[in-house]
Order: C-alpha cells, then sequence, then structure tokens
C-alpha cells in the first residue's frame, strides 16, 4: 500500500505516473483499463458522457440517474392516460399528475380530461336527447298514440349524465391503480431540469424528477374579456352539470361547440340564440357549414350575425336569473341589446401551457397561441419533453388523435417500434342537429391545394328513409365528396350531412386511406335502403350545375 502523505512515495508514484500515462498533471482518470487523461481532459470527457459510452462499449451496463420515475405524465386527459398506461406495459414507473383549475363559477371535475367531462361524452349524450324529442314527435306518424304532454326534465338528464362520468372518472383511477401507474391529484408545474412540483388543493408541494415528461394538458374555453363576462357567463365547462334549466340562451361563437350546444339545447325546447361574429365552422368546409346554419334557422334557432357582444350586466337573479347583452356591429357603430336567462361563451380555446414553467426548462412555445411545437415525433425542443393532445402547434384537436399519438410515443420510446402517429385523413364529425362527418380536405383546402381545374366534386341531396313517413326535412341532407382528377380520381375529400354521420364517415374514413378512387366507389353495392349508399351512386358533378335533389327510392 503506497501511503500518499509520505513525501518520498507520492514523489515516486506520481514520477511513475507521468511515465505510463504521458500526463504531466494529477490525477489521471480511466474507465475499464481506458485512459481518459489528467483532472482536466476527464472532466471534459465527462460532459461530452465519454466515461458512459465507454462502460457501455465494454458490455457494462451503465449507471442510470437516480430519478423518481421513469415518465410523468402532466395531465390526466385521453392523451396522458392512454400513453401513462402504454408505459406502464412496458413495466416503467410512471406518475400522472392531474389537476383541474376550478371555472370562474367553481366547477371542477375529476379524472379523464375535457372529453370525458365535458365535452365529446355530455355533448353527445345531450345531443341524443334532443333526438329523442325528436323521435317522438316522429312517432305519431308511425302509430304510436301517447295523450300525456311530452315535457323535459333538465336535471334528471344532467343528473343521469353525470352520473355516468362519474363511473368513469372512477374506472380511469381504477385502471391507473391496477397497473401501478401512482396518480395524484395535483397541479404540475415544471420548476428545473428533469423536476416538477406538484401542488394539491391543500397548498402541499412536493417535488419529483423523471428521465421523461409528457405534457398532455389540453386546452380549457376562452373568455371575451369585457364587463360580466366571468362573473355572469358560463362556457361549456359548466353548462353539461349546470344545476337548473338555463332557459332563454344565447350563445356566443361559431364553432363546432358552439352550433352543437346551441343545436341541443334548441332540441329541447330552449329559446336559443347565436351570436356569429363571422363565419360558422371556420377550418371546416364552408359548403357544408352554411347548410347547418340554413337547417338550424330553418328548425328555430335564431342567429345575429357580425355582432360581438361588449358587456353583460346582471338584471336579476335567479337559476336561471335574467341578463342583458349589449353587442356591437363587426361592421360599424351599431349597438343592440338583447335580454336573456343564460349566456354561453363558445369562442375558442386556449392551451394550458403558460403557467406550467415550460420557461424554466427552455420548452419553446408559440407566444400567439400557446401551443407547443413538436418534430414528427412528438418531441419539444427540450428532448426528453414530449407533448400531445391539443396544446400541439399545427394538430387537430381530437380525443383519438390525443390518444393514438401518446401510445405511439410510448411504443417508440420504450418498445423499439417505429410507427408516428399520421395526422392526415383523420375523420371527425360534429354533434349538430343534422351531424356533419367529415375526412381529408375541404373544398376550399383541395381547390388551394391541388387548383380548381384539377379536382372534381360528385354531390348530392339525399331523404333518410325514416323521416319520409313523418314527412319533414325532404332533400336536406347532403353528400359530396372531392376528387383529384391528376390521380386517378383518388378521393381525397369526403363529407356527409345527416343521420348518423359519425358512423357513415368512420367506415369511409379507412377507405380513404387505403387511397380509395371514384371508380372504385362506383364499383361499390351500395347496401339498401340506407343513407351512406349514396356516395356508391354519386353521378353530378358540381361544375355542371345539374339538378341534385333526389326523388323516390
Amino acid at each position: 500500500m503506497c501511503n500518499l502523505h509520505n513525501g518520498e512515495g507520492a514523489q515516486n508514484l506520481q514520477e511513475g505516473q507521468c511515465e505510463v500515462t504521458a500526463e504531466t498533471s494529477q490525477p489521471v482518470g480511466f474507465v475499464q483499463e481506458k485512459q481518459l487523461g489528467d483532472h482536466e481532459k476527464t472532466l471534459k470527457a465527462h460532459k461530452e458522457g465519454k466515461p458512459q459510452k465507454l462502460l457501455e462499449m465494454n458490455g457494462h451496463t451503465p449507471v442510470p440517474h437516480a430519478y423518481d420515475y421513469d415518465l410523468i405524465v402532466i395531465g390526466g386527459g385521453s392523451g396522458g392516460l392512454a400513453a401513462a398506461k402504454e408505459a406502464a406495459r412496458y413495466e416503467k414507473k410512471v406518475m400522472v399528475l392531474d389537476f383541474v383549475t376550478p371555472t370562474p363559477l367553481g366547477n371542477s371535475w375529476g379524472l379523464g380530461g375535457t372529453c370525458v367531462n365535458v365535452g365529446c361524452i355530455p355533448k353527445k349524450l345531450m345531443h341524443q336527447a334532443a333526438l329523442l324529442g325528436q323521435a317522438l314527435q316522429d312517432s305519431r306518424k308511425y302509430g304510436w298514440q301517447f295523450t300525456e304532454e311530452v315535457k323535459h326534465n333538465w336535471m334528471t338528464m344532467t343528473e343521469s349524465v353525470q352520473n355516468y362520468i362519474g363511473s368513469l372518472n372512477w374506472g380511469y383511477r381504477v385502471a391507473l391503480r391496477e397497473k401501478n401507474v401512482t396518480y395524484e391529484n395535483a397541479y404540475g408545474e415544471f420548476v428545473g431540469p428533469h423536476t416538477v412540483k406538484a401542488t394539491n388543493k391543500r397548498g402541499v408541494e412536493k417535488l419529483y424528477t423523471a428521465e421523461r415528461f409528457l405534457i398532455a394538458t389540453g386546452e380549457r374555453p376562452r373568455y371575451l374579456d369585457i364587463p360580466g363576462d366571468k362573473e355572469y357567463c358560463i362556457s361549456s365547462d359548466d353548462l353539461f352539470s349546470l344545476p337548473y334549466c338555463p332557459g332563454k340562451t344565447l350563445v356566443v361563437g361559431a364553432s363546432y361547440v358552439a352550433l352543437e350546444c346551441a343545436g341541443f339545447l334548441a332540441g329541447l325546447g330552449l329559446d336559443v340564440t347565436v351570436m356569429v361574429r363571422s363565419i360558422l365552422l371556420r377550418g371546416f368546409d364552408q359548403d357544408i357549414a352554411n347548410k347547418i346554419g340554413e337547417y338550424m334557422e330553418e328548425h328555430g334557432i335564431n342567429f345575429i350575425r357580425e355582432f360581438v357582444p361588449i358587456k353583460v350586466e346582471q338584471i336579476e337573479e335567479g337559476t336561471p336569473g335574467r341578463l342583458r347583452v349589449t353587442a356591437k356591429s363587426t361592421k360599424g357603430n351599431q349597438i343592440i341589446e338583447g335580454e336573456y336567462n343564460t349566456v354561453l361563451l363558445a369562442i375558442g380555446r386556449d392551451a394550458c401551457t403558460r403557467k406550467i414553467g415550460l420557461d424554466k426548462v427552455g420548452v419553446k412555445i408559440n407566444e400567439k397561441t400557446g401551443k407547443i411545437p413538436v418534430n414528427d415525433e412528438e418531441q419539444t425542443n427540450v428532448p426528453y419533453i414530449y407533448a400531445v393532445g391539443d396544446i400541439l402547434q399545427d394538430k387537430l384537436e381530437l380525443t383519438p388523435v390525443a390518444i393514438q399519438a401518446g401510445r405511439l410515443l410510448v411504443q417508440r420510446l420504450y418498445g423499439g417500434a417505429t410507427s408516428k402517429c399520421d395526422y392526415v385523413n383523420v375523420p371527425t364529425t360534429v354533434f349538430t342537429p343534422l351531424e356533419y362527418g367529415a375526412c381529408g380536405y375541404s373544398e376550399e383546402a383541395a381547390v388551394e391545394k391541388f387548383g380548381e381545374e384539377n379536382i372534381e366534386v360528385y354531390h348530392s341531396n339525399f331523404w333518410p328513409l325514416e323521416w319520409t313517413v313523418p314527412s319533414r326535412d325532404n332533400n336536406k341532407c347532403y353528400a359530396k365528396i372531392i376528387c383529384n382528377i391528376q390521380d386517378n380520381e383518388r378521393v381525397i375529400g369526403f363529407h356527409v350531412l345527416g343521420p348518423n354521420a359519425g358512423e357513415v364517415t368512420q367506415g369511409f374514413a379507412a377507405a380513404i386511406k387505403c387511397g380509395i378512387t371514384k371508380e372504385q366507389l362506383d364499383n361499390t353495392i351500395g347496401i339498401h335502403p340506407v343513407c351512406a349508399e349514396i356516395f356508391t351512386t354519386l353521378s353530378v358533378t358540381k361544375r355542371s350545375g345539374e339538378n341534385i335533389l333526389q326523388a323516390g327510392c
């Protein structure tokens, strides 16, 4: 044993090291008998990760950093939960942080995110309630006799819907527990590299570290920033659990959320007005959007176009109370006023990214929208941080997209897979009173992309057989496909306006994914008598200007 405190021994050792290593300063670093260099060179090699690489080259398992978790997911919505459960399949240590900031009116909900609690699920159930009301009217023509007055009970509906949602919330918690995923009902925000702070509703803070992070925080409804909006208006975050019937309602906005909510409220028998700043359903096919607006107006929904609210005042308290809305023209100085029981704001949604500490770890966001740019593998500019769902820049804001992206991401990270989420030709449905299903290009986008001379639009009205006996809405339904002439008339856009539009669109979406052409559609034998068969017999082009009204069976 060499005693380095002995002057002569230390000098001999130093001279021996110099002779062997050719280094003039000590200490000299080695990894698995490979020389890194003197103190300065060893530090440099450490920063470059060379010791780790040398260990791996010699068959040694590198010592992992002592993180608390392999993956922490911030956000317990559809995309975040899908990713967390998928990671658990690979026996990774996973945590989910989920916290719902209450609405201005104090509403919050359980695990599962927007879709389950205040989005797709309650929306479609209330849409179904409205359809049942129409079915009751139709039933008399089919021979059903009932004498009692048919009325709708808002509280019965909301209680039933909320009970179902509650069962889903519980199911998600059980699923996480069964898969050994740690769940905390706490607000997650980054405080440093690989570190988040979790704050629960009592204000108790904890710090957690992870090798990787997934941001899946979603979006929340936007407010108008005018006097009275947060004090007296509601959003879709409040509507589905509203403890009283909203009564006469003003819906502000032209988004699919606005039109869907206006549609089912009117279907339940309420007096509904929609205030629209400019066009309906921005980003969707405008030919279809205008047909939806016309149908809703024909069915008793009022539209105030090119106006925006500038003030909301309470006239009378109550459940519901009475509100006065003052609005200004977008084209001039005209001012109008109106009285309503409820004002529902549906003017868009904002990404929940500005208050989760992204600046502290260097994650870039779009400063205007709050959206996060990612590469084609959902990776942010910070390599260990990923993002999925509605917060992504230039991606579709749809639940199934977030789920698919989350699962595929985890399979690439932990399962050696290579598949990436395909954001092209994603089908969707807008559950307005006349449902709208779409997949691929809108007519406007197709013209812009390929040129009007290079696309052919085939279209037709149709009349569902079920609507003929009650004799309603003759030829109000509509089918349209957009074909690329230069690519063997491949179908690049699919649009249907009619009952069960989502069910129809889902099947055709698979065909579009496979590259179906107009000829192949024509060669497909239709099922009779169903709405979807119209797509196997489309023959009139839009440019021809020929009649598209359908008559007979």
